[in-house]
């Protein structure tokens, strides 16, 4: 069972990673490096689970639990999209929010399935 998890944690950790990096690519071809490399540091939100006991669980959902993955949070993130100094970490940040988001829902269809 710590395989299938551990499977799973390399999966969602790599489409951290990747998922900026192609939305950057393909979305704005001619500043995609420096606009990817600010959507892929936005994974300091992450820094929030330390706040949690234990840090790593693998059947948590981050979404609602951690303070940076709260729903007033993920408002915050979205208002930050009107700023056009900060739409990018915004992007980055909504992108890692809906990663988070696909991982709970993946999370409870295997509880209930």
């Amino acid at each position: 069972m710590i395989y299938f998890h551990m499977t799973w944690l390399i999966i969602h950790l790599t489409l951290h990673i990747i998922t900026p990096i192609v939305l950057a690519r393909f979305a704005f071809p001619d500043r995609w490096i420096r606009l990817s490399c600010i959507m892929v540091l936005t994974m300091v939100v992450d820094l929030d689970h330390f706040l949690a006991n234990p840090v790593f669980d693998p059947l948590r959902c981050s979404i609602g639990f951690h303070p940076l993955h709260s729903y007033p949070a993920i408002t915050a993130y979205l208002l930050m999209l009107a700023i056009p100094q900060l739409r990018f970490v915004a992007i980055g940040l909504l992108v890692h929010m809906g990663l988070d988001g696909l991982e709970c829902i993946r999370l409870a269809l295997s509880c209930n399935g």
